[in-house]
């Protein structure tokens, strides 16, 4: 017999007998997620989208992640926040895969709120299941990271913060809004084990408690329980979902390029188990890359640019990171990390952003395959001294050396530029459905 939990419907087959059918999602989210190593533009796409959707939605990561929305030149930074939170008609949530360092979540909505973001209050939900970064978890990551055997993180407790979940010893949301005597009690043994891990970490125990009261109260209007609204908004056919995924699919900690990655999944199956929502419930995926590749910290990097040609990259590109501050690496397309990353996301579309950065080059290259000791890789390898030591096949095309910021439909675009999308459509065998020509939102040209 099956179990009553279950929501059943009766339907009719062809031959008129009732057949009994589980209910499930009846709309679909649409997924933007990065197909290199993050910093690819996922902001601008998901501020384009969620000026028509009913919910925006962060599914994993922390305040490590960066997203820039430039609207009317005035510029939004976002780290935690969900990116739709500047559209007055989106709710915003933070899903329960998501860690939250409380003070700066605050910190950036009081910066949102001085750009005009108002009515916020009424627009973000908080996940109850999502666990807290606290200030010991940054300390230990700042030192780790000053020791032998860094990986060049942000340094902002996330990897902790994962760590702990993963111990069983973290506390969520719903710990701080709820018994707060029982908060209080297992924040005092969280502190005494990472006390316990790293001798040098300070942390003032009453100070930190009155802290939270504070945070607890202030934070409550806006905790709930997002796995049952999310579901329910699913019910509505009509619903307009919208998740942006934070970092990319090369810094997901089982495929990207381990160790030097995110402490978090960062592709599609997070969506599911970060907003806790099925999988038949995901609709439209959107791979965004840039035009080039970069990357922050540290990590192979095949066809990264170690002289004049990546330094023009960077410039030009203003790659600097959202959330530190740190200097990108640049380098060409790498289509072997797409064609991977299209492996494990299935994306519906490709979004190539910046392509304008790339408009003074006088040619342009494309990394289309790798070799590793003369031999012919079939995919992207999972060892870091493999892709170390891999050699890159490139294909060659024109630059186009025109601006082309002003350009709103693909025929607009130089001949040498539509050239350079349809190759990389060839070889991904993925449609190219929107292309980035400068920084406001509506510097984007359309393919369909």
């Amino acid at each position: 017999m099956l179990s009553n939990s279950f929501t059943m419907s009766s339907i009719t087959n062809g031959l008129g007998t009732s057949v009994r059918k589980a209910v499930g999602p009846k709309a679909k989210v649409t997924v933007v997620l990065g197909a290199q190593w993050g910093d690819e533009g996922k902001g601008k796409l998901v501020d384009i989208l969620a000026t028509d959707a009913d919910l925006v939605c962060r599914c994993q990561g922390g305040n490590n992640a960066g997203h820039t929305v430039v609207v009317d030149s005035k510029e939004y930074f976002f780290h935690m926040v969900p990116s739709g939170l500047i559209q007055p008609k989106a709710v915003s949530v933070i899903g329960n895969g998501v860690v939250m360092h409380i003070p700066q979540f605050f910190e950036e909505l009081k910066a949102l709120e001085a750009k005009g973001v108002t009515d916020w209050e009424k627009r973000l939900l908080v996940s109850d299941r999502a666990h807290i970064v606290f200030d010991l978890h940054q300390e230990s990551d700042k030192l780790r990271e000053g020791g032998k055997g860094g990986l060049g993180t942000t340094k902002k407790g996330i990897g902790p913060t994962y760590a702990s979940k993963a111990q069983r010893i973290g506390l969520r949301i719903c710990d701080l809004v709820g018994d707060f005597e029982v908060f209080e009690k297992r924040f005092r043994g969280l502190v005494s084990h990472f006390q316990r891990l790293y001798p040098g970490l300070s942390t003032n125990i009453e100070e930190e408690i009155t802290k939270y009261k504070h945070y607890a109260e202030k934070i409550r209007p806006l905790v709930c329980d997002t796995v049952s609204y999310m579901n329910k908004a699913l019910q509505n056919e009509s619903a307009k979902i919208v998740v942006e995924g934070a970092n990319a699919l090369m810094l997901d900690i089982d495929f990207g390029t381990y160790p030097f990655v995110t402490s978090s999944n960062c592709a599609v199956g997070a969506v599911c188990t970060g907003l806790g929502i099925p999988p038949t419930a995901v609709g439209n995926v959107h791979g965004v890359t840039k035009a080039y590749t970069t990357r922050v910290g540290l990590g192979g990097f095949p066809t990264e640019l170690k002289n004049e040609l990546g330094d023009k990259m960077q410039q030009i590109g203003r790659e600097f990171g959202v959330t530190t501050g740190r200097k990108r690496r640049c380098g060409w397309l790498d289509l072997v990390m797409i064609k991977y990353s299209h492996m494990i996301n299935n994306f519906t579309s490709l979004v190539i952003a910046k392509l304008d950065v790339l408009d003074t080059f006088e040619e342009v290259k494309i990394g289309i395959a790798y070799k590793h000791k003369g031999q012919l890789m079939e995919s992207f390898p999972a060892c870091v001294e493999v892709l170390d030591e891999v050699e890159v096949e490139y294909i060659t095309l024109p630059g186009w050396l025109t601006s082309i910021e002003h350009c709103r439909t693909f025929n607009e675009l130089p001949a040498n530029a539509q050239a350079y999308i349809r190759k990389i459509e060839q070889i991904t065998q993925i449609p190219v459905q929107w292309v980035g020509v400068g920084k406001s939102r509506d510097a984007m040209v359309s393919l369909f």
